[in-house]
């Protein structure tokens, strides 16, 4: 497949910037599942799924918007939530609107969880961000990392 502008020169600066992402957004992430573990708690992975289930109220989510929401591949999702449902965090009940298909919810037992994971997983960013970099600088990053998160390619 070829993409319209597709080169193969990149400038330093730009695979520095490039590396220099892809690091800080692994570090971020194995720091807070090494703390989640640490404290017996489900993956991060589990938070994500657990906090959409939970915004979607009682009628629940069907699984491909939940897919759609977390940005994973299908199977990927299939296999979060039967580890998750496994757990007892989340139920499947049929969809009333498709025999065939169903939707997700999240159980007390997930509430809870996800209740408890929210201050460790806040004080990881608090400790990995907040103490790091001032208000304007916080805003500047994330501005910045906007521009790299919209999708150019074609």
């Amino acid at each position: 497949m070829v993409y319209r502008g597709m080169t193969t020169d990149l400038n330093p600066n730009t695979m520095a910037a490039w590396v220099s992402l892809i690091r800080a957004s692994e570090r971020a992430v194995s720091q807070v599942e090494a703390v989640l573990k640490y404290q017996n708690l489900p993956p991060l992975s589990w938070y994500d799924a657990l906090i959409e289930v939970e915004k979607s109220g009682a009628t629940g989510v069907r699984p491909y918007e939940l897919r759609e929401r977390l940005l994973m591949p299908q199977y990927g999702t299939s296999r979060l939530l039967a580890r998750i449902e496994k757990a007892g965090y989340i139920q499947r009940v049929p969809c009333s609107m498709d025999g065939r298909g169903h939707v997700v919810k999240i159980t007390n037992e997930g509430k809870a969880v996800r209740k408890r994971m929210w201050p460790i997983y806040s004080n990881c960013i608090k400790n990995m961000v907040e103490t790091n970099l001032t208000h304007l600088q916080a805003d500047a990053l994330r501005s910045l990392v906007d521009c790299v998160a919209v999708d150019k390619i074609r």
